[in-house]
Parts: structure tokens; C-alpha cells; sequence
């Protein structure tokens, strides 16, 4: 990542980024630069909001009434790779670390959908959103992903692209060569990737996904793996085969 300053505070904010352009923090931010990290005025930290790039900024103000004062840009917004995720509902924990992963792998949409055998009926949409921040303001992103809300999976398949080619994880596959199998694809075009619930599929979804158009059934190896494992495993393998890492 050319550029990147891996030594500021990176801080995430909703409001538009511009030089002069001031920027009130919510106080558990302003907690945090002030009483956790014991910044004093003029101290510097870098704040990006997903759209105008990252950009310097100084904070003025006092404890109760923090706030930065943005100078020069020093990263431009880039833009996110179209690659949507797919996931079975996890545990809180192993939710968190499976979103984090997502964003710091370059995932642009997070869909949670419902299936037979998942463990998990609900997801926490704000905490994923948290979750999101936290990784893209550690690991230099500049692009957070869109949250979608959680949906079904014959809900999903029923109004989805058809020109958005699916990638779905299935330990029943047999497939030996998870990379010759996404090689057929053309590189950078609009990709989903899907990793069900650690149940499995159940047989009609399964059907139901193969029915569908421009699918990519695979195995990730000899190994059964955590949807948490896989998430990264799978996504590691499009972004090297089609991905940003070509």
C-alpha cells in the first residue's frame, strides 16, 4: 500500500471531508483520542469517511468539546472491488472476526442469508457495522462495505443477478482444483461468494443453487473448515485468481 502511514491513528467519521472543513467527534471518540490515547491539541491523526478519501486532521477543542480540524488529503478514495459475501449467521465472536477478515480482504457487500441449517436466526446489523469500522480504520481501508439486511436464501436466488457470477463453498463438491475452477472466470468481473452454515446445505438448496445461472460450485480442500476459516480460505482464493491481488 504505497503511502500508508501505519504509525497515525486512523479514525473514522460520518461527515464530508474537505481542507479547513471541521469535523465534531462523538464523545466516545473524542474518549478515546483524549483520554485513552492522551492526545493534546494539535496533536494529528488521520480521519476518512468511505467517500472523500483519508485526509490529516488536528484536534482542537477540550475534553468535553473535541473536535478536528482537517488539513491536506493524504490518500485518495479508492474505489471497492464488486465482490459481495454471503454468509450463514454466526456466533457474536465468530461473527466479528468474520466481518473484519471480509473488509480487510476487500469485500464491498455483506449479505447475511438464511439457510436450514444454520445455528444462527438473527444478526446484530449495528455491531457488524462496528466491526467494519474497527478493521477499516486498524488496516488503511478506505471503503467500508455495504450492509445488507438479512434475507433467505431462496429470497436471495430468487432476485439475484444473473449476470453476477456465484461462487458458492460446498464440502459435498468434487472439485480437487479450487483455483483451475475459478479460472474459468473472467478476471475483475462482478463476483458472490457464498459459504454456508456449518450444518451444510441442505439438498433442495443445494439444488436450488445449481439451477441457477453462472454458479461456481466449490471445495475448499480435504478438510472441513469453520465457516469463520473459510470465509478467509475462499476469499484469499478470488482475490488472487480474480481479484485485486492480480
Amino acid at each position: 500500500m504505497p503511502g500508508y502511514d501505519f504509525h497515525s491513528t486512523r479514525l473514522y467519521v460520518s461527515t464530508p471531508l474537505a481542507a479547513r472543513a471541521e469535523v465534531a467527534l462523538e464523545a466516545r471518540q473524542a474518549h478515546y483520542l483524549v483520554n485513552v490515547l492522551r492526545l493534546k491539541a494539535g496533536d494529528q491523526v488521520l480521519v476518512f469517511n468511505g467517500r472523500d478519501g483519508e485526509w490529516s486532521a488536528a484536534l482542537t477543542g477540550t475534553k468535553r468539546a473535541a473536535a478536528l480540524a482537517v488539513g491536506s488529503q493524504t490518500r485518495p478514495q479508492t474505489t471497492a472491488t464488486d465482490l459481495h459475501y454471503l454468509f450463514a449467521p454466526l456466533k457474536s465472536a465468530r461473527l466479528d472476526y468474520m466481518v473484519q477478515k471480509a473488509v480487510e480482504m476487500g469485500v464491498s457487500r455483506l449479505v447475511p442469508v438464511i439457510t436450514r441449517h444454520g445455528q444462527v436466526s438473527r444478526v446484530n446489523a449495528e455491531r457488524m457495522r462496528k466491526n467494519a469500522i474497527e478493521a477499516a480504520e486498524q488496516c488503511g481501508v478506505l471503503v467500508l462495505p455495504e450492509i445488507v439486511p438479512q434475507l433467505p436464501l431462496a429470497h436471495y436466488l430468487g432476485e439475484r443477478e444473473p449476470d453476477r457470477y456465484l461462487v458458492f463453498c460446498d464440502e459435498a463438491a468434487e472439485v480437487s482444483d479450487p483455483v483451475a475452477a475459478l479460472g474459468t472466470l473472467a478476471p475483475h468481473s462482478p463476483l458472490a461468494v457464498l459459504i454456508g452454515p456449518e450444518g451444510g446445505f441442505a439438498e433442495d438448496e443445494r439444488v436450488a443453487l445449481l439451477r441457477q445461472s453462472n454458479v461456481v460450485r466449490l471445495a475448499l480442500g480435504p478438510r472441513i473448515l469453520r465457516a469463520d476459516t473459510a470465509a478467509v480460505a475462499v476469499l484469499a482464493l478470488v482475490q488472487a485468481v480474480l481479484g485485486d491481488w492480480r
